[in-house]
């Protein structure tokens, strides 16, 4: 069966909170549940980070908190106290309480079936919440190609510890010596795919619901990890939301490709040097969702 995609052209706050409505899953679970919202605060830096006016609504109407954790890589949000002043820095505080997830520490969840990853590390904090959304911004991406909800899941929602051991897949925790580990580049790819299967897996098994969101604005060729991101290469695609995070991003995908803009033939042309769209079948093959679905304009 094909998964049902929703889709609009319009990104304003009103369709944010409308794209996810017409999913039919209430992750408040009637409004007594935490819900995490999981969301790049973006590197200080960066500018492409989805922004306070066009998030902060939706969240509040969910009585969401921001989800994150420290990052690996040498910037400003590899500690809890300067990542939270980079979230307020970037407007993320004004409208919700933000939880770096692995202030406390982090947790291991089994990676099924696995090629590269023998667990998966996840913030601590995860624990704490009955719902979470994966509202990712769709862009492209300096070592996976793109970033939409699967990186958002995989490498977003793993502690900083989480993130090195998917960046050398499955070689080392330590966020120095993952940076020289000496692995394929199909090898991180599918690394990611594996980590996100394993959070999806974990929230099943805890009876959390998660729906997936990606915002596709402000389409750079570089992350908002990215402390010297690049401008847009692209025109705003619009919104598109599922049940269903592989279909979710084989969609981000697609419109990419059917685009006619000058500048989408760099952002294909970045995706495919990183073999970014190889996560698809292989996160199909995991189990975590079909490339197979059905879009419905809303």
């Amino acid at each position: 069966m094909k998964s049902k995609v929703f889709f609009t052209k319009t990104i304003t706050p009103e369709s944010l909170i409308s794209i996810y409505q017409a999913l039919g899953v209430d992750v408040t679970k009637g409004g007594t549940a935490k819900v995490g919202v999981k969301v790049s605060t973006g590197e200080d830096g960066a500018k492409g980070y989805l922004k306070a006016d066009l998030i902060g609504p939706f969240v509040q109407s969910l009585n969401g908190t921001i989800i994150e954790c420290n990052t690996a890589y040498p910037g400003k949000r590899t500690n809890v106290k300067d990542h939270r002043k980079v979230a307020e820095a970037h407007g993320f505080t004004s409208f919700a309480d933000v939880d770096i997830m692995d202030e406390d520490g982090d947790f291991q969840i089994p990676v099924k079936n696995g090629k590269h990853l023998a667990y998966d590390l996840v913030g601590d904090h995860l624990k704490n919440y009955g719902g979470i959304v994966n509202l990712a911004h769709g862009k492209g991406h300096m070592m996976g190609g793109f970033g939409a909800n699967l990186k958002n899941q995989s490498i977003g929602i793993a502690s900083r510890k989480g993130k090195a051991y998917i960046h050398s897949c499955g070689k080392t925790e330590s966020p120095k010596l993952c940076w020289v580990s000496k692995h394929e580049q199909i090898d991180f790819i599918h690394s990611m795919a594996e980590a996100a299967t394993a959070v999806a897996d974990y929230l099943k098994e805890q009876d959390v619901p998660i729906v997936y969101i990606t915002v596709m604005n402000a389409i750079s060729l570089s992350c908002d990890c990215d402390e010297n991101q690049d401008d847009p290469v692209m025109a705003d695609l619009g919104i598109v939301a599922s049940l269903d995070p592989v279909a979710n991003d084989q969609a981000f995908i697609d419109m990419v490709w059917a685009s006619d803009d000058p500048g989408a033939k760099l952002l294909q042309e970045r995706i495919d040097s990183r073999l970014g769209r190889e996560i698809l079948p292989y996160a199909e093959e995991l189990g975590l969702g079909s490339r197979e679905y059905e879009l419905v304009e809303i």
